[in-house]
């Protein structure tokens, strides 16, 4: 008897050894694929607050140029929809893994074609036209990348952890914004002739290194147990979207509120660099403000994503966003008077801080509120909405401030403004913390009948 008692407890451990060992793979998948989508778009930002305005548009207007070559970082987000809603359909039809190969290719292959592109004084007008149809494809991409990536860690994650290995897709995003800044350090340090001629051009490539240590892992993994349950039982919908509107609407427009949180984040790596240098602070400084912020990031957010397995996300996320919607005044404040030391610390306060604790929250709530066959959808459609309005909002804070470099009000009150849209979204939705992951979007806990799906 006792024997028999043994050999269960040992099989028993083998299998929660090998559901972790899954649950790490998902984790370190997450965390590369975030690393490489944001080392592509932060080194665009970058490179649209720098370099840019300076090559793929016509002399004159300075002011004119930067809002362009904002606008052209903006319609990446005009993309990411109709990405959320094509991915999301494979990811949910076909299966979490495929689906996060093909954005990452798209994705990779996007930003590096960015980096071969001949300049406006070569090929005219072709020039911007070209940049803008490979910035269509990073927006592509990006519409699914977090959702699924998350999806997969949320789906994988032991019971009481979810919010812990879900968090790491937004580590890697913060490694990524480290790479990239370190990336450009020395583009920013070069004269500008050979910058705007060939130096801008060397972080693009380099993003070849983090697509080949990304694919390598995610062509490696296995879907998620309890979507392939779905699978086994020819359970999976037609048409994700649809049903995901019809039965889980409420949810929908939860996530599509509290998405606008990521627009501090926008600020601070867009606009934030760009009025930066308007009034006098090196580029290569806010690059290692960006890198100081980042670098505790990649702890401190897996540290609060716990916190929010113990405490809830409600309350962790709620904390976040009001935080950083305060410390943004902060933030710009100090911008304007050029105090480098409070530069670093209010940067890393929200960085690390308030925009970490509901940053990292988000990736396996936002999960957790869709059924698994309508979550990849539900999450990544839901989650563009707000990041779509995120993307111009750098060019409306631009076009607000008129170059008047103490007129920083305007771009604040734009992050306040949206850090109150995901306070209310928080607030209406769901504590799911606690939930079984087999009950997760469950019809019948929305109010709804069972036999809706």
């Amino acid at each position: 008897m006792s024997k028999t008692i043994t050999k269960s407890s040992h099989s028993l451990d083998e299998e929660q050894q090998r559901k972790l060992k899954r649950a790490k793979k998902a984790a370190l998948a997450g965390f590369l694929g975030g690393a490489l989508e944001y080392y592509d778009f932060f080194i665009y930002a970058t490179a649209a607050s720098l370099i840019f305005s300076k090559i793929f548009f016509p002399s004159g207007d300075a002011t004119i140029a930067l809002l362009a070559s904002c606008a052209t970082f903006g319609v990446a987000y005009i993309a990411r929809p109709f990405g959320a809603v094509f991915f999301g359909h494979l990811g949910d039809k076909l299966g979490r893994k495929a689906t996060l190969v093909m954005t990452l290719v798209l994705m990779g292959s996007a930003t590096f074609l960015i980096g071969v592109l001949p300049d406006f004084s070569t090929v005219g007008y072709w020039a911007p036209a070209l940049l803008v149809i490979l910035r269509l494809m990073q927006g592509l991409s990006a519409g699914a990348e977090t959702a699924g990536a998350s999806a997969l860690s949320t789906e994988e994650a032991p019971e009481g952890r979810r919010g812990f290995f879900a968090s790491f897709a937004m580590s890697g995003i913060s490694f990524g914004i480290v790479l990239a800044s370190l990336a450009f350090l020395p583009v920013a340090a070069m004269e500008e002739s050979a910058r705007l001629a060939w130096g801008w051009r060397i972080p693009f490539w380099l993003s070849l290194l983090v697509l080949v240590a990304a694919y390598l892992v995610r062509r490696s993994l296995d879907e998620p147990e309890v979507f392939e349950e779905k699978q086994e039982d020819d359970s999976t919908l037609k048409l994700p979207f649809i049903k995901m509107i019809t039965t889980h609407p409420a949810q929908f427009i939860q996530v599509a509120l509290m998405s606008f949180q990521v627009v501090t984040n926008t600020f601070m790596q867009s606009f934030g660099l760009a009025y930066a240098v308007s009034v006098g602070i090196p580029a290569a400084t806010m690059l290692w403000v960006s890198i100081a912020g980042n670098i505790i990031a990649i702890v401190s957010q897996p540290f609060f994503a716990r916190l929010s397995d113990i405490f809830g996300r409600k309350k962790v996320f709620i904390a976040g966003v009001l935080g950083s919607g305060v410390m943004i005044f902060v933030y710009f404040m100090t911008i304007s008077t050029g105090n480098l030391a409070m530069i670093f610390i209010s940067s890393m306060l929200i960085t690390a801080g308030t925009y970490a604790a509901s940053n990292s929250v988000y990736p396996a709530w936002f999960s957790e509120l869709f059924n698994v066959k309508v979550r990849y959808s539900g999450m990544a459609i839901g989650l563009q909405i707000g990041i779509l309005c995120a993307g111009f909002t750098p060019m409306l804070a631009t076009a607000l401030v008129g170059g008047m470099t103490a007129n920083w009000g305007p771009a604040a009150w734009i992050v306040a403004a949206s850090s109150i849209l995901a306070v209310i979204g928080a607030l209406w939705a769901r504590e799911t913390s606690k939930t079984d992951l087999r009950e997760l979007g469950n019809p019948v806990s929305l109010g709804q009948r069972r036999d809706s799906f």
